[in-house]
């Protein structure tokens, strides 16, 4: 019963991550040809595009991605609950989707951060991937950096930004619990 709670855990965090991806692309007015783009357009356009004729955007921000981003989790938690357990409590529902959304975005954040840093101890001339996620964090640690200047060619923002992501998980997690 563990792999199988394991394995559609997964399958609904991996796509609300995909999702998740998009709303995140689209506020940050990332590079829509970016290869890396494309791929977050495609797997996510079948759940969007519907979303979009009922729900639009506003000031930029792409709503109906963000509603999906909520319907997956809700749906992840009711899938979960009507598998593996007997109990059902509507409220219970919706707060721990939510969580759920939370909780995967910071995640995202958390893997894009480590991503970025290692890609940039080894990467040579341009990569897109490189740069989509360059494009995804800068709004982020460009305020650190004000703060905390790179010291000795030393960027350190990256590294604020994950211990400050990491207390932001366990605070959220001191309040609400597992």
């Amino acid at each position: 019963m563990n792999a199988m709670h394991f394995l559609v855990g997964m399958i609904f965090d991996l796509f609300l991550m995909v999702v998740l991806l998009r709303f995140w692309l689209q506020a940050v007015r990332a590079d829509f040809y970016n290869p890396m783009s494309q791929f977050v357009v495609k797997a996510t356009s079948f759940a969007v595009n519907p979303l979009r004729k009922v729900i639009p955007g506003l000031g930029g921000l792409d709503l109906a991605s963000l509603v999906l981003a909520f319907i997956v989790g809700f749906a992840k938690i009711a899938t979960m609950l009507l598998l593996f357990t007997d109990v059902w409590s509507t409220p219970a529902v919706l707060m721990q989707g939510a969580l759920t959304v939370l909780k995967e975005a910071l995640q995202l954040l958390f893997w894009v951060l480590i991503i970025r840093a290692i890609l940039s101890w080894v990467s040579q001339g341009y990569n897109p991937i490189e740069a989509i996620l360059h494009q995804l964090t800068e709004p982020l640690l460009r305020p650190i950096r004000k703060i905390i200047p790179p010291i000795g060619g030393l960027d350190l923002s990256i590294l604020v930004l994950i211990i400050a992501l990491q207390f932001l998980q366990f605070l959220l997690l001191d309040i609400f619990g597992r």
